[in-house]
C-alpha cells in the first residue's frame, strides 16, 4: 500500500553554475539564471510504501508524518533564499530535481524504519511542471521513475 502527503512552501532561488559565463547560464537556465533570483509557491507529494499495521490498520500515522514534514522539510526551506540560506544549495544549483533529492535525503532516515519505507519525492515547481524522485538505487537493484 502507498499513503502519500502533502505539504507545501514558498522559496526562491537561482540557477545558475559560477563556473559558466552570464551567456551560458542565460542559454542554460533562462529567466531562472537571473542574478537576482525568483521565487515559487512549492508542493511536495512524500509518499511511503508499506503494509498497514494490524492494530492500527495504517501504513504510519500521518499526524506524525505531518510532523515529520514539517520539521524536514517545511520548517528549513519556507520563505528563504535557497541558494544562500539551504545548504546544500549553497554549492548546487537548486534546480528542481535537486531539491527532490535534498529532500529524499533529509527524509529517508526517519522514514525508512518500522513498517513504512520511503518510496517516492514529487516536487511541484509549478502547476505544470514536478519531479518525481524515488532515490539512488542499491546495490542489485532496480529504481523506476515511471
Amino acid at each position: 500500500m502507498v499513503i502519500t502527503r502533502k505539504v507545501e512552501f514558498s522559496a526562491s532561488h537561482i540557477c545558475r553554475n559560477p563556473l559558466l559565463s552570464d551567456q551560458e547560464n542565460q542559454r542554460l537556465f533562462g529567466m531562472a539564471a537571473n542574478p537576482q533570483g525568483h521565487g515559487h509557491n512549492y508542493v511536495v507529494e512524500v509518499s511511503l510504501a508499506g503494509d498497514p499495521d494490524p492494530v492500527t490498520g495504517m501504513v504510519l500515522d500521518l499526524k506524525e508524518l505531518k510532523g515529520i514534514l514539517t520539521r524536514e522539510v517545511v520548517d528549513p526551506y519556507d520563505h528563504r533564499f535557497l541558494n544562500y540560506e539551504v545548504a546544500p544549495f549553497d554549492r548546487e544549483i537548486p534546480t528542481t530535481e535537486n531539491i527532490a533529492r535534498d529532500i529524499w535525503r533529509r527524509l529517508e532516515p526517519r522514514l525508512n524504519s518500522g513498517r513504512a519505507k520511503l518510496h517516492m519525492v514529487r516536487v511541484y515547481e509549478t502547476p505544470d511542471l514536478y519531479v518525481d524522485y524515488f532515490g539512488e538505487p542499491q546495490f542489485g537493484e532496480e529504481k523506476c521513475s515511471a
